[in-house]
Parts: C-alpha cells; structure tokens; sequence
C-alpha cells in the first residue's frame, strides 16, 4: 500500500521517521500532493528507538525549559485522544532520594507539570508512602516517601506507520526502501533522483522535506546545493529488557548520583524497559550499538532502588536510537534542548530542513512545517490533525477498555492474548487483519508462534512491512516474546511472496 505514483509532486518528503510521516499526512490532508520516500522501513531508526513515552519531560523544568514542556503537555493530550489504542495514560512512581533532590522541589516541579496545561484524561500528582502503596514492595526499603505523576506510553513504530497510512488515506504516495540521491534544482523547483534497489528514477517536487533525522546535515550537504544554518547534534539513546521485575500497573522514574533519570517500565506484559543513556555519538547512525559501559550503567541505576538486581546476563534485549537533537551550547548531552528548529531555504528552490524535535511534539512540528511550506505552495487549507483521529484509533468513547470488550464480543473464538494483541495494535482496523474469518483456522497457519499468515498478509498488504524484522519488531513486538526462536516459517514464506511478486511485475501485459 502505497498510494498511486505519478512523475510531478507539490511537496517530496525525504525520511519515514515519525516527523516524516507526520509532515506527509498533515500535507496530504490539506489537498498537496505528496511523496515520501525512506532508504529503509518506516520506524526503523530513531523513531522505533524511544523510551516509548508521550511525555512532557518533567525533568526539562530543572533547567527552566518551560515554553518546552507546555507544548509538550498540550500534545500530550492531543495525541492520546488521536490513537486511545497505541497510546494509554501511565502512573509514574518516583522514590524521593533527598540527597538528590529536596522535596519542596519535587513538589513544585510536579505542580508546575499538573498546570502548564489543562489535562483531561490524566490524574494529578501526589505524594505516596511507599510503605503501604502498591508501587513500594519492589523497592529498597529505606525508600519510604515517593511522588506519583502521569504521562503516557505509546508504541512509537506503530504510531510512524499509522501516520503513513493516514497520509496515503489522504492521498500521498509512500516508498520505502527507497533512497533520494540528489535534489537538482530547475525552474519548477526540484528534480530529484530516488534509487531503489537496482531502479532509478527523476521525479519532480514543488518543494522539500528533509526530515532525515540523524541524516539531515548530512543530506542537506551531499545532496543539496543548498548550506544550512542549524545543525544536529548526535547523542545516543540504549535501552534494555529484562524478565520484569514488578507486577503492578505503575512505571518508575528513579534520579541518579549524575542528576540524569532513568525509566522502568512494564512492558509487553512479561517484561521491564530500562533507559535511557545520554551521549555524544560521532558513529554512522544506522550502525547505532548498545555498549558494555551502558549496560552497566542502567542496571546500577535500577540496583540502587529496588530489592531484586540486574545484571547484564538477564538483559534479552536491547537497542539504542541515534537523536538527532538540535547543537546548542550545553556540554552535557542530557541538557541538550529535544525543541525543534525548522529551517526553510527558498533558493534555489523551497527545502525545509527538521533540526531536533521528539516524539511527543511531532504533530506540532508537522503542523508548523506545512504552515510555512503552504505560502511557499499557494496552498489555503489550513491545520486539520488537531482535531483528527490516526487510523484505527477511533474508539467508542475513546475507550480502550470498552473497545476490547466489543472485540471479545465479535470474536468470542480469538484466543484472549491475540484478541488483547489485535485491538491494541490495529484498533477498529482490526476487521481488515480479520477479514471474513470466522474461526482461528481461517486465520491461516501460524508462521511463528503468535503470528497467523492473514495477519503476515494484512501487514504486508497494507502497512507496508518487506521482512522479517519490519513484521517481528516494528509492526509488532513478536520478535521479543520468540526469544531467540527460529523464525524460518516467516522467512520461507516471505521469499514466495517476493517470488511471486517478482514474477507477476515479469509477466507481459496484454
């Protein structure tokens, strides 16, 4: 599922990262025709690298970062009435070590965070004792004073590909695995040459996006004649996934000696998220690795406030996302500001450049970046996603739990750890992966444990996953709960479907 190709386009945007597909979706809304193209899959840097979390960022209060953080929140909200089944209200606990930090300023940042902006579906904060709270036994038993906040958790690969597909809903074209080589300019604007594979081809683009993320100075450099004035910083972001270590429904933010924080997160129901690091990276960014030092470093962070250690043996999985946030003068990688910087070059011909941003303020960024490229395009329509829901995210109520409870209704013979997988992934897309199947052998053979071939197909078909990893750990998270297990059902069966792919594109048309 791409969306129909054509040889001339109001706007080509260069990147299928979040504030790639944001930018698509939110232009292809207003009426301009548009193209994105991706040198791999969607999601497959930065943007599937995350924390995982719709935040406002409460530790950017400590260095006054408050325009920032209100923008954030106001997102917040925003984004999680857009897509109520890949993003959900979280409880964070946070133990007080009050050598870190008093408590007055605790109190006072979170207090700040309840009311820069109006929030409608997430508690407030409070202190806890950890002594009788649900979130305490876990931890060290010194820990006996904590705070609880809100903010929300999100897949972020997923939420990069429903904006690809809203933005081929609304009428754009998307190409992954597809690479734009050179921006030439001439009268009309710019003629740009995308290579895929073995194919080149020349398209041509009224106007611009570079929203190559850890790439973007260096695409403006190599494949421009354009000199820009921002530049990205590259700081890397690890991970880790352990076996869990609690059993609640709350996530943990714990302060560090290096005054740096650290997240523990339930996660996909049988494990904890553990991140993230701050630092420097001067690497090639898809090349991005966790090292030794890092591993260290988040289990000692968690060793230090709860009672069961880490060690790196228990670690079965990790990753690391390359940032690309915007060069300030801060020295210390944590304290580099997540804002964004939108630089717009109108010669030899409209590009604009993303420099920074996060996760939590891409709809922002893509609404401010088609606000400026519409006058360069003549285009009135004005912003529409604020208001707007992303594909499948459009539940009764917005009410995740009611939706789950129609979908058991509907399909009362789905197995409950497909029927919770389903709905939180695909939503009220969920009759598409479905179809017409009215028990769990029309579903088709079960290519790897969990994954039936009509899901493979739906993914395949319409949310344009290629391999085996677009579909374990992008558009799913199958790959983690395998374990390490062979995954050669999935392999074979992707080979015949490119097989016969290639076959039908041989075919002669009469």
């Amino acid at each position: 599922m791409s969306g129909p190709q054509r040889d001339s386009y109001d706007l080509l945007v260069v990147g299928g990262g979040i504030n790639g597909t944001g930018i698509a979706r939110d232009a292809a809304g207003r009426g301009l025709s548009v193209l994105l193209c991706e040198q791999d899959d969607l999601a497959s840097h930065t943007s599937s690298a995350s924390t995982k979390l719709i935040h406002g960022g409460l530790r950017y209060l400590e260095d006054f970062h408050f325009s920032l953080v209100r923008k954030a929140l106001l997102e917040r909200e925003i984004l999680l009435a857009a897509a109520p089944h890949i993003m959900r209200p979280l409880r964070f606990i946070m133990p007080h070590a009050a050598h870190l930090r008093p408590a007055w300023m605790i109190r006072a940042g979170l207090f700040l965070y309840d009311h820069l902006a109006k929030r409608h579906r997430l508690a407030g904060s409070a202190a806890v004792d950890l002594r009788s709270h649900a979130a305490g036994p876990p931890l060290q038993p010194h820990y006996r004073r904590g705070f609880v906040y809100s903010d929300g958790w999100a897949d972020d690969a997923r939420l990069v590909v429903l904006n690809a597909l809203d933005a081929v809903r609304q009428g754009a074209t998307v190409l992954t695995r597809t690479r734009c080589e050179s921006l030439e300019p001439d009268a009309a604007g710019w003629i740009a040459t995308l290579v895929a594979g073995d194919e080149r081809r020349s398209i041509r683009a009224r106007a611009v996006v570079n929203a190559t993320g850890p790439w973007a100075s260096r695409f403006v450099r190599d494949a421009s004649p354009i000199q820009t004035s921002h530049e990205v910083r590259l700081v890397k972001g690890s991970h880790i996934v352990v076996p869990r270590l609690f059993t609640h429904r709350f996530a943990y933010l714990f302060q560090n000696e290096d005054r740096r924080i650290v997240f523990a997160i339930p996660y996909e129901h049988e494990f904890t998220l553990i991140g993230t690091t701050d630092e420097d990276y001067a690497g090639e960014p898809g090349a991005v690795r966790i090292d030794a030092h890092e591993i260290g470093y988040l289990c000692s962070v968690v060793n230090r406030y709860f009672i069961r250690k880490t060690t790196p043996a228990d670690v079965v999985w990790s990753y690391s996302g390359v940032r690309p946030l915007l060069r300030d003068e801060s020295a210390d990688p944590s304290s580099v500001t997540r804002d964004y910087a939108l630089e717009l070059d109108r010669h030899p011909a409209p590009l604009l450049s993303v420099f920074g941003g996060k996760i939590t303020t891409f709809r922002k960024l893509a609404e401010d970046a088609v606000n400026r490229l519409a006058r360069e395009l003549a285009s009135g329509a004005g912003p529409w996603t604020a208001a707007a829901t992303l594909p499948g995210g459009d539940l009764p109520d917005g009410s995740f739990a009611a939706f789950l409870r129609k979908v058991e209704r509907r399909y009362p013979w789905l197995p409950e750890s497909l029927r919770v997988r389903y709905a939180g992934a695909y939503g009220t897309r969920i009759d598409r992966v479905i179809g017409d199947a009215l028990g769990l052998a029309d579903l088709g053979p079960e290519l790897v444990p969990g994954l039936h071939e009509r899901e493979a197909e739906y993914l395949c078909r319409e949310e344009f996953a290629r391999t085996a990893d677009d579909i374990l750990w992008r558009r799913t998270k199958l790959g983690l709960h395998l374990q390490g297990a062979r995954t050669t059902g999935l392999d074979d069966w992707l080979a015949r479907k490119s097989r016969n792919r290639a076959t039908k594109l041989q075919q002669p048309i009469v």
